[in-house]
């Protein structure tokens, strides 16, 4: 799998600039990072699994799951595949009896999922970006947010750089 590097899920937070929400993903075992601006939805699911918070009837993250186990599948791997025109793609990788079907899909819905299915998310290692977290030192992000303004590079980067730690903060579901 060239190219393709773990990643884990580091934070959740809301750009308040722009009212959306930002999971950050970071390389496993490493320092760089990978911010994909997600929905509210999205990142509710993601942060109740994270915190373990389950519900009495199941969500649609939850129903996916369901539904891939229900029809004989087993998720393998989730892939954010790459970013184009400020919007990312990710595909689910399920194995089945007839070999592996990629199913294509959000990456905030994909992160969801193998967050309830335990299994790891790769993404291109062109996308992660050098990077610290709350330490002082910055971020840098291959590319801009999905926004009706969008920044270009050196703006984000320059928009990053002064976010503080509570910008990335404490999410409640």
């Amino acid at each position: 799998m060239s190219g393709m590097v773990e990643v884990v899920v580091a934070k959740l937070g809301l750009d308040s600039s722009t009212n959306s929400h930002v999971v950050i993903l970071q390389e496993k075992g490493g320092a760089r990072l990978l911010p994909i601006w997600i929905g509210q939805p999205e990142a509710d699911s993601i942060v109740m699994e994270m915190k373990s918070v389950r519900r009495e009837r199941p969500l649609t993250h939850d129903l996916c799951k369901s539904i891939i186990v229900g029809l004989g599948g087993q998720l393998r791997r989730v892939q954010i595949t790459r970013v184009q025109k400020s919007t990312y793609y990710a595909e689910l990788h399920v194995a089945r009896a007839e070999g592996i079907v990629q199913i294509d899909a959000r990456p905030s819905d994909s992160i969801a999922i193998a967050l309830r299915m335990s299994v790891p998310i790769y993404a291109p290692e062109a996308l992660l970006t050098a990077v610290a977290a709350d330490d002082g030192e910055t971020f840098t992000a291959p590319a801009p947010p999905a926004t009706p303004d969008d920044f270009t590079a050196e703006q984000l980067k320059a928009y990053l750089e002064n976010l503080r730690p509570e910008d990335f903060g404490k999410f409640n579901p």
